[in-house]
């Protein structure tokens, strides 16, 4: 225990310094929530992927791939398509447009896009960042809870108080750029964790048990990839709703925010291949980890949420302490901790900034300047984060048998259905217009709860929609409810606009 705690706080010591470290760096609000426009390719590529996977990756997509075995690489693949879209055809033309017309967060981008007369744009797209926002970070938190209790034994709500105000603490001091250093070296700490505890893993099994043969022993659904019972129409549904779950890389705020960040379109070009590979090792790497803590810990017949934890969540944490020495088990709870602080702190800086500055500056008070504004920042994301809190602890008591996975996807795809198909078809689409970025906002905001809680009760279909979950059918009525609305009523000017940014955007 005493070496796990020393290990902690070496790690907990190094955020208070990066925290400390850019507070020197915040002279204002532009620095506070995109780091000045000024970070390189490593910063950038790591933030972002430390910042897209979180606890769901760490505890979740383990413990998916000892539920499920082989068809969990079909989220490997769902994922890695999301990001090389991001990286390769997204992250450019976003970077022109946004500094073209001076924004520092994802509503400025939008309004300035669509040459916005009112408030209703940005306001809109605020509100509907902020509410999944602290779904997202509350969900993080109860992974903290979690994470805590398993690894050294806490209780539960000490451990998320805990992890909690360390967060908090480098947040309030450096902002984005904290956020930004913090991501890298704990984004570094998860990509190590995850691609050598499977390499170990290998040199540890067992003498006549070759691993696939012995994981069909167990369960022959888990060497199939079209998962248990092989190719049918449910586990097609349940895949194609895994893979959909890279649909979030294409445009959320919390990761095109660093597209913002980025020094210039010569790191993009550099960091596309760091995002990209990281995703395909450590994503791969999550799902061999929670592979072969089925081979290790259960046999034929054995209930995976008895052995291995709720929905195979434990699967990292059984899986450390029966090949590590006790010296790398504290680095693997940090290696955790990194996963689930490294999106808190980003989610809380992103939702803070639709509050600062779409709405109480650009709204309520325009003639504010930008430099009067860090030291209200701090205030609105300690405020945030505290209701976020409140949320996480509430759902921790009411709801026991809640899981990271599926908790975790809830706020994500709010976010990716709110956001990503305007996202898109503002990059892409020249009839695109004001009035259908805002239908799609709405209809992906409200299709997320109807999708997740309504249709998969419906006799006959219900049960597809539960497999393929919220996003994919969210997101595709986002997408058609924008280009309906801007073909519904068309903006000629706008487009004839768009076309000659064209070639400055694509230059």
């Amino acid at each position: 225990m005493l070496v796990k705690l020393v290990i902690l706080f070496l790690y907990f010591a190094i955020l208070f310094g990066i925290g400390v470290w850019s507070s020197r760096k915040v002279k204002d609000i532009k620095d506070y929530y995109v780091g000045g426009k000024k970070l390189g390719f490593w910063v950038v590529a790591f933030s972002t992927r430390a910042t897209g996977e979180s606890a769901w990756l760490l505890l979740g997509l383990t413990g998916l791939g000892a539920a499920v075995g082989l068809s969990a690489f079909w989220v490997v693949l769902g994922e890695l398509i999301g990001v090389s879209v991001a990286w390769l055809l997204m992250a450019k033309p976003f970077k022109r447009l946004s500094d073209s017309y001076g924004a520092i967060t994802i509503p400025d981008y939008l309004v300035s896009r669509f040459q916005s007369k009112t408030n209703h744009l940005r306001i809109l797209a605020a509100v509907i960042l902020s509410v999944f926002v602290v779904i997202y970070v509350s969900a993080q938190i109860d992974a903290t809870g979690k994470a805590f209790e398993s690894f050294i034994g806490w209780d539960y709500y000490v451990g998320a108080l805990v992890g909690f105000a360390i967060v908090l603490a480098y947040i309030l001091f450096g902002g984005f750029v904290a956020v930004a250093w913090s991501d890298l070296f704990q984004g570094m700490l998860m990509f190590l964790g995850l691609v050598l505890l499977p390499i170990i893993g290998f040199f540890y099994l067992k003498d006549g048990f070759p691993l696939w043969s012995t994981l069909e022993n167990i369960d022959p659904g888990l060497v199939n990839i079209w998962g248990a019972g092989g190719f049918t129409g449910l586990n097609v549904a349940t895949l194609v709703g895994y893979a959909l779950i890279g649909l979030g890389f294409m445009g959320s705020p919390q990761l095109f925010v660093r597209f913002m960040s980025i020094k210039d379109e010569n790191e993009i070009r550099k960091g596309r291949w760091v995002a990209i590979i990281f995703t395909l090792l450590a994503d791969a790497g999550a799902v061999m980890i929670g592979i072969l803590a089925r081979y290790f810990f259960t046999e034929a017949g054995a209930d995976v949420d008895i052995v291995l934890g709720n929905n195979g969540e434990n699967s990292l944490i059984m899986l450390v302490e029966h090949l590590l020495p006790l010296l790398f088990v504290g680095v693997y709870v940090a290696v955790v901790l990194a996963a689930i602080m490294s999106t808190v702190d980003s989610l809380l800086v992103v939702a803070s900034s639709a509050i600062v500055r779409d709405i109480y500056q650009q709204i309520l008070n325009p003639n504010l300047k930008l430099d009067d504004l860090t030291g209200f920042s701090r205030k609105v994301t300690f405020g945030m984060a505290m209701f976020a809190l409140g949320i996480a602890l509430t759902v921790a008591f009411t709801t026991p048998e809640r899981t990271v996975f599926w908790f975790v996807i809830f706020g994500w795809s709010g976010i990716a259905a709110s956001f990503c198909p305007a996202m898109i078809l503002s990059l892409f689409w020249k009839g695109y217009t004001e009035r259908g970025a805002m239908a799609s906002m709405i209809v992906g905001f409200l299709c997320i709860p109807l999708f997740k809680f309504v249709v998969p009760n419906i006799a006959g279909i219900g049960i597809y929609f539960d497999k393929i979950a919220e996003l994919g059918p969210s997101f595709a009525c986002s997408m058609l409810a924008g280009y309906l609305v801007s073909k519904w009523k068309p903006d000629s000017k706008l487009a004839e606009d768009f076309e000659r940014m064209k070639s400055f955007r694509n230059s």
